[in-house]
């Protein structure tokens, strides 16, 4: 549905994305990743026609966005980081003119709205001006506008930012609604929504791709080895040189409190050494309370990914 290669865009020699590949098939929700300055907002832009691209390719539902703007236009619902609204209109007129903008038939236009206004929870303000709404149903106005043509694929730009909790909720399930019927990039600072949400998560960093995976996958590629969680009752004389003797454990990081000890242990590639674990913590005399495989967070991720030291 969306096809992207080798694409790249340039500011007065500086490049803002350098070379970017990926694809997001029909239906996919997709999250796309990155600190600030990564180009995320660039290619969003460059995808929704709003910019051109130095170089490179980029279709949307088999139009290029460049030979076929208007066709890929059609296609497409796109909400910025700033909702482009007029706050001198009122929220139901402002969805009904953006509606005649995209060629909604008349005769399904004011369905359209009111449909748009309830996904969104807007119909309570519909007759009240932009300017007067709080951020967070600016935003959600802003959501409307993009969903009121049925596109076949969406493009959010921080989609939940202003709202309260309540509404980013109520905002992810619409997100989530959308898989299968929708195609949707997703552009977020907040990784747990990005775990909540999406498939398969796009990270780039000062332009350049640095990782397209599933969060399951990027998790397996990037661990070096196993991390074990365990937390045992007794004294902590001996516990760490006990288990700093089995095969398979590369590093401890070991604290005591309260007569608890709570260990982390790095495990060496391929080496699941739970049992021997077990086994040294109760045959210690040690009263083994928990145990558990650590997995790396979707922030652990982002950070191992664009930071200057990578993991190759």
């Amino acid at each position: 549905m969306i096809e992207v290669d080798n694409l790249s865009k340039s500011y007065s020699g500086t490049r803002a994305i350098d070379g970017i590949s990926f694809r997001v098939e029909k239906g996919e929700i997709l999250g796309f990743l990155g600190p600030n300055g990564a180009g995320k907002t660039t290619t969003m832009r460059i995808l929704s026609g709003f910019m051109p691209a130095t170089s490179g390719t980029a279709r949307v539902a088999g139009f290029d966005v460049f030979t076929h703007p208007l066709e890929v236009k059609r296609r497409i619902g796109y909400l910025p980081e700033h909702p482009p609204l007029y706050h001198e209109m009122r929220v139901r007129d402002f969805l009904t003119f953006v509606a005649r903008i995209k060629g909604v038939d008349s005769q399904q236009r004011e369905a359209r709205v009111q449909e748009a206004m309830e996904l969104c929870s807007v119909t309570e303000v519909a007759g009240t001006l932009i300017g007067h709404l709080s951020k967070g149903y600016q935003q959600r106005v802003g959501l409307a506008q993009a969903i009121l043509h049925h596109p076949e694929v969406l493009i959010l730009d921080e989609p939940t930012i202003g709202l309260d909790p309540k509404q980013i909720i109520e905002v992810r399930n619409l997100i989530k609604g959308f898989a299968g019927t929708h195609t949707v990039i997703l552009s977020t600072h907040i990784l747990p929504e990005v775990g909540m949400t999406c498939q398969r998560v796009v990270i780039i960093n000062k332009g350049k791709l640095v990782a397209v995976d599933t969060p399951g996958n990027l998790t397996s590629r990037l661990a070096k080895g196993n991390k074990v969680f365990l937390e045992a009752e007794g004294a902590p004389s001996g516990f760490r040189e006990r288990l700093e003797r089995i095969p398979g454990v590369a590093q401890l990081q070991v604290s005591e409190s309260n007569g608890r000890i709570q260990c982390y242990v790095d495990c060496l590639p391929a080496a699941d050494v739970r049992k021997e674990l077990a086994s040294a913590v109760v045959g210690g005399g040690w009263g083994l309370l928990e145990m558990r495989i650590v997995s790396l967070s979707l922030e652990e991720i982002f950070l191992q990914l664009t930071t200057e030291e990578q993991i190759s």
